[in-house]
Formats: C-alpha cells, structure tokens, sequence
C-alpha cells in the first residue's frame, strides 16, 4: 500500500469527501502524485480564463469561484471546500479556468499537477464518476445562489453564505472582509453594514476587524432562506460525508 505523506500539523486527505469516497487503488494512485500544501488567505489559485496548471482537493481550506469584470472581482458564486475539487473540471475538459478562484479561508489542499491528474483519471471511472458528481452539485449550487440573489432579502442570502462558510471552516470564527462580503451579497460595501448589522443585533453573530464569529449557529439557520437546505441536500446525496 502507498503511504502518502502527510504534512506537520497531520492534515488528513481523506478529510476530503472526494478523496475518502475514492477506491483504494484509485486513493493511491492519486496520493503517489500529489503533496499537501498550505495555501494562506486571498491566495489566487487561477485567474478567471486563465489556464489551469493543477488540481486542489481542498482539507481545511475554502476557495471562493468570484465573477471578474475586466480583472476586477464583481460576485461570488460558489464556494469549495473540504466536500469538493478545484480545477478538475477545467482540467479534464482542457479549458481556462471557469473564474477567479480565490482563497477566503487558509488552509492546506491536496494539490496535483494538471498534466499528472489527466493521466492518472484517464483508465479511472470511479475517480471520473465523482468528479463529474461534484460539477453536478456545484452547478446547483451555482443555479441556487443565482436564484437566492433575485428573491431573498440580504440578511437571508448573509445567512446562508455565512453557514456554508461555517461548514468548511475548521473553527467558529473565520476571516470576512467588507469588501468580500460585497462580492457575496452583489451589493456596495455601504450596503453590507446593514446585513450584517441585522445578525448582530439579534446575537447570532460578532463581527470584529475582518473577522467573523458565529456565535448562535441555529438561530443563523434560522434566518436563512430555505436555499442552505437545498444545497446540502444536493452534496449530500451526491458525495458521501468524510468519516
């Protein structure tokens, strides 16, 4: 059995839903290649259009898949964390990157080289049906925040992203600027104030110099709109859940 190495703060790959649902020799195959990085805050990982020279699984990590607008940041419209992949699709479709994929949480992520990930997933349907599974839910995803954006009010839409933040991050507080929660909601910064200025006057959150602490995560559930819920259920019955 191929033992992959493992960085010194013991980050486990297989804290990746995609990388524990792997079969064994398909595991091995894929962690012979790769190495665990760290990838610090705001880090871009591929420019939107731009061309993809690797694959991350991300393990304690979130990326952010931003909207540009001549090089400039516009909206976010999915975020990646410990249950999917980043760059696979482009990768195996041979196509730039879909956005501008952004670090908004640090972390480590299983990375490999592009080239090496082609070849590796070539005699592989195992490896190929999950990475086809995580497009499909991040489509829905995609479809579900476009949706959300039109018809829930800001301090839904801050809850649900604030959750599915939540989810991937390894602790109850996170980094959160004003700048990218304008990104988040579509809105000018002037306007973030007042959403989450709405959560933090019913207690459900603190937000101190960029950084984000949930404090009341059930009552953040329940000031979300319904579209949390449905996106869970998408990864859920799609991707099993890491052990």
């Amino acid at each position: 059995m191929i033992e992959p190495t493992h960085p010194p703060d013991g980050a486990d790959p297989k804290a990746n839903r995609i990388l524990a649902a792997l079969e064994q020799p398909d595991y091995d195959a894929l962690m012979l290649e790769a190495e665990i990085v760290p990838l610090k805050f705001r880090k871009r990982l591929y420019g939107q259009d731009e061309p993809v020279d690797a694959v991350h699984f991300p393990l304690t990590c979130m990326v952010s898949l931003l909207v540009t607008s001549d090089g400039t940041p516009q909206m976010e419209m999915a975020t990646i964390g410990r249950e999917g992949v980043v760059g696979a699709s482009e990768v195996l479709q041979v196509q730039p990157s879909m956005g501008l994929n952004l670090i908004q949480i640090p972390g480590d992520a299983v990375r490999i080289d592009a080239e090496v990930f082609r070849k590796i997933i070539g005699g592989r349907p195992q490896m190929q049906k999950m990475i086809n599974r995580h497009l499909y839910a991040l489509m829905r995803q995609i479809l579900y925040g476009a949706a959300c954006n039109r018809m829930h009010c800001m301090e839904e839409r801050c809850a649900r992203w604030l959750l599915m933040t939540h989810d991937r991050a390894a602790d109850d507080t996170f980094p959160l600027t004003q700048e990218f929660l304008s990104h988040m909601l579509g809105v000018r910064r002037a306007t973030v104030n007042v959403a989450t200025g709405m959560l933090k006057k019913a207690g459900l959150i603190r937000y101190v110099r960029g950084k984000i602490t949930v404090i009341d995560r059930t009552g953040l559930e329940s000031a979300a709109c319904n579209c949390y819920q449905a996106i869970i259920a998408v990864y859920d019955s799609l991707l099993p859940v890491a052990p």
